[in-house]
């Protein structure tokens, strides 16, 4: 199989869920989807989809992800099995899973960690530099699957945390400006120069409505 000199990984965020909606650290928790109040950001997700194909889909195999993914897919036929991956999870929040802003503001660990904008790992938790630890071994493995098998199209579905870190790496933004809603993402686009993979274009997914006008 030829190898690959573009690549685009379409990097997309679960559906709404009830702590979504309560503002409430999730983490690692395993928390479904809120039904039937995701269903209209699912659909339209499925319907930006709607017309691609993709030679190899990952997800986080937490379960907001695993319904996320299978909202976009029914109905359409792949040919490829899905890799659900531990590595794709959500940053672990420790002690602030289950836990919102006003239960937290007046603690000084908690303000700590929000001024470290997380590379100071929260209790019991995770900091930013172990998320984007995993987040590396994940993306040397992906690409490495690209070279062998000349993947061009990727769809991964996993979390807001996954996604603001992919897009400081990739985008080189300040942490404040990769937030990403619900059932909504990035279309990172790659091109390999001189046997690096250079990411050249970012977009989100799906489009805003004026650019579909």
């Amino acid at each position: 199989m030829a190898v690959a000199d573009r690549l685009e990984l379409v990097v997309v965020r679960h559906g709404l869920t009830a702590w979504n909606r309560e503002r409430r650290y999730q983490g690692q928790r395993d928390i479904p989807l809120l039904l039937p109040e995701a269903r209209p950001g699912l659909d339209r997700l499925r319907e930006a989809l709607a017309g691609e194909d993709f030679d190899a889909v990952h997800a986080s195999d937490l379960m907001r992800c695993r319904q996320t993914l299978a909202h976009v897919l029914v109905g359409r036929r792949i040919g490829v099995e899905p890799r659900f991956d531990a590595r794709l999870r959500e940053l672990d929040f420790g002690e602030y899973e289950g836990k919102c802003y006003e239960e937290l503001q007046a603690l000084p660990a908690y303000r700590a960690w929000i001024d470290s904008v997380g590379e100071q790992a929260p209790p019991g938790g995770e900091s930013a530099r172990a998320l984007r630890m995993r987040l590396g071994e994940w993306l040397g493995d992906l690409l490495a699957d690209v070279e062998v098998w000349g993947l061009e199209r990727v769809l991964i579905v996993t979390h807001g945390g996954v996604i603001r870190e992919l897009r400081r790496h990739f985008e080189a933004i300040d942490f404040w400006e990769g937030s990403i809603g619900q059932a909504e993402g990035r279309r990172l686009t790659f091109v390999q120069r001189e046997g690096e993979w250079q990411c050249n274009s970012s977009s989100a997914v799906p489009a805003p409505a004026s650019a579909t006008q």
